[in-house]
């Protein structure tokens, strides 16, 4: 599922449910994305390594400037996660 987070200068954030790696680790996809005129920029950052995996049409500036706000919200976007996760099992 795709949970919504924020819009800043029109790109969006938003991020999966938590799930388990192949170790069984727990992660998070976060997703930002701004519309183009051919279709879409994406960035997708694995937490909580913060670890941006793919991506195309950000500068690394804005690549930096998702790192950091990553960095800065990543402890809100883990909260909601798991207040979804516990109210899809309630």
């Amino acid at each position: 599922m795709i949970n919504y987070y924020s819009t800043i200068d029109e790109v969006v954030l938003t991020f999966s449910n938590i799930k388990r790696n192949e170790q069984g680790f727990e992660t998070i996809i976060a997703r930002f994305e701004r519309a183009n005129n051919n279709g879409f920029d994406y960035a997708e950052w694995k937490l909580p390594c913060i670890s941006n995996i793919k991506g195309f049409g950000f500068s690394e500036d804005e690549i930096l400037e998702q790192e950091r706000y990553l960095r800065n919200n990543s402890i809100l976007i883990w909260e909601i996660a798991r207040e979804k996760e516990l109210s899809s099992i309630a």
